[in-house]
């Protein structure tokens, strides 16, 4: 195994999931830097318990142990933001991966200050984006923290040697580990991702079993169900009437776009490393909520604000993509973004049928919409005529050229 001679930790905290290549990483970081480890473990809303990663952790001598639930945060500070811009990387991907990983990384910073660590460690491979987003997060951050990245140090690279690694320290491997994954699976609040292995040929299906937030499109009820979201300067605050908190809002329109069989999707993207990546995704509420603010948006916002916002949003999609949540680029487009949210404020209504979520009404206090002014029947506010001459001045370049 390659070491790090130059840097002597005296303390690393490690982003802790409990599972078998976080566990082997902690003994190996114990073992190799002879240092105590701070495990942190993030409730991101992934769908699973997170206090087994205690015991774990325990039973792999960590003195300090942080789980902490971040679920509000995570949906408040990180994804409605996000969802201001109408976000999606190259025209698709919603970011559920992408937008968590600046709050992890953000809170391992905290406790290491808290606890005097002088190195911070994950579990991101040599190959992916993630690995860049936590790292660009701690030093965006921390200009001074030391990285420890055990998969472009170590050479446990097969699962084999992970599970020997495992058994070799007394590190429990569940049954299920000892065969390769068909896939690998990162979840939280807002979507749930599956990638490598069976799903590396991207002309082959994703398997309908692989799926855990959502039912077939073509198994969802006949019957279309309506859903009506209110939003307050951009952010969603309510579900059918009920008031909710931001985690629960989302949990909430997870639930409702998930039973209808909306938000699946399969792609081939490009990372920030280099290579193509084919990923399948679940983003049930999401696709929901970003129907939905594109709909409230539709009557609050000017055109040319709606207009500069769209071509934004591009720019502000690849930044998180690549990890650059903490620069001063993207806060500069978020300080823009977020004024262009303060009269986008009513209520939207979706109808959910069989995979399509499809606005239908929208109504708000703030709406700049004039049925006076579209109106087919006559009116008393628009004169027809003016239009010659606004026609007239935008063909002058148009004819001169011709002439």
């Amino acid at each position: 195994m390659t070491q790090n001679t130059k840097f002597k930790p005296k303390k690393i905290v490690l982003a802790y999931s409990g599972g078998l290549d976080t566990s082997v990483i902690l003994k190996w970081l114990q073992e190799t830097y002879e240092c105590e480890v701070v495990t942190f473990t993030a409730d991101l809303g992934q769908g699973e318990e997170v206090e087994p990663a205690r015991a774990k952790a325990k039973a792999g001598g960590v003195k300090e142990i942080f789980i902490d639930d971040l679920r509000e945060e995570f949906v408040r500070d990180y994804v409605f933001p996000m969802f201001r811009a109408n976000t999606v990387y190259e025209g698709r991907y919603l970011l559920g991966t992408s937008i968590a990983r600046p709050l992890i990384a953000k809170r391992q910073i905290e406790i290491a200050r808290q606890v005097g660590a002088d190195a911070v460690s994950h579990g991101a491979t040599g190959k992916g984006n993630d690995q860049v987003r936590f790292e660009l997060g701690y030093y965006g951050l921390q200009p001074d923290i030391k990285v420890i990245a055990p998969w472009r140090e170590w050479d446990l690279n097969s699962r084999t040697k992970l599970i020997e690694y495992a058994q070799k320290h007394q590190i429990p491997v569940a049954k299920d580990k000892f065969d390769e994954p068909p896939y690998s699976m990162d979840a939280n609040l807002l979507h749930i991702s599956y990638e490598g292995n069976a799903l590396e040929d991207p002309w082959i299906e994703g398997s309908e079993n692989m799926y855990r937030r959502s039912v077939a499109p073509e198994l969802a009820p006949n019957e279309a169900e309506y859903v009506e979201i209110e939003f307050e300067k951009g952010d969603a605050v309510a579900v059918n009437g009920e008031k909710l908190s931001p985690a629960m809002l989302l949990t909430k329109l997870n639930e409702i776009g998930g039973r209808n069989g909306v938000g699946r999707l399969d792609i081939v993207e490009n990372r920030y490393v280099g290579m193509k990546s084919r990923g399948v995704y679940e983003t049930p509420g999401g696709t929901v909520l970003l129907e939905a603010h594109r709909g409230i948006e539709s009557i609050t916002l000017d055109r040319e604000a709606m207009h500069l916002k769209d071509e934004l949003m591009p720019r502000y999609a690849k930044l998180i993509y690549n990890g650059f949540w903490f620069s001063p680029e993207r806060q500069m487009l978020q300080a823009a973004i977020d004024k262009s949210q303060e009269m986008v404020s009513g209520t939207v209504r979706l109808k959910l049928l069989k995979g399509m979520a499809q606005v239908v009404g929208r109504k708000s206090p703030n709406s700049i919409y004039s049925q006076e002014h579209v109106t087919f029947e006559e009116d008393a506010v628009y004169d027809q005529r003016d239009a010659e001459g606004f026609i007239k001045l935008n063909a002058l370049r148009l004819r001169l050229a011709k002439r």
